[in-house]
């Protein structure tokens, strides 16, 4: 059981940092000595100097941004939730609160990725930009989420 409980934790940590790193990092999209993200867009005609401006005010650039930082906090309370049901849940409960949290993390990063996607014109009109790598962290965080949520919904307390 102790064994099982690591797993689960290293997993949601995982995911923590998975997420992190997909909203912080200057590197959703890539290409031409430019680099994006969700904060700032950064070029580098010369190699090694960055210029960086902030990212444009469009609303669904916004929106991304907003569900990336919802899908931290939910991790994060999810995360809570857990060690304090694990010390208060009677024995044989399932940790429903955890898991529903845990998801809506993964449902918050994949509306995000799925909006950047469709919305983010350079990539649609320029086949010089390709996506970067914190984009496909952003991807991979939600089938992990999605399936650190539903081993939460199924586990049960034992002593």
């Amino acid at each position: 059981m102790l064994l099982l409980l690591l797993g689960i934790i290293v997993l949601h940590v995982a995911v923590l940092v998975l997420l992190f790193v997909s909203t912080i990092v200057s590197q959703w999209l890539v290409g031409n000595g430019h680099a994006m993200d969700l904060w700032q867009n950064c070029t580098s005609p010369s190699g090694s100097v960055h210029h960086c401006s902030s990212s444009s005010a469009n609303e669904w650039l916004q929106s991304v941004q907003a569900t990336m930082i919802l899908s931290i906090i939910f991790s994060v309370l999810s995360l809570f939730l857990f060690f304090c049901q694990l010390f208060t849940l009677t024995k044989g409960g399932r940790f429903y609160i955890t898991g529903i949290f845990q998801i809506l993390a993964g449902l918050c990063v994949m509306s995000a990725a799925a909006i950047y996607t469709v919305r983010h014109t350079e990539w649609h009109l320029n086949s010089e930009y390709s996506y970067g790598f914190a984009y496909i962290l952003a991807w991979v965080a939600l089938p992990l989420a999605l399936l650190s949520g539903v081993i939460y919904v199924i586990l049960r307390k034992r002593e």
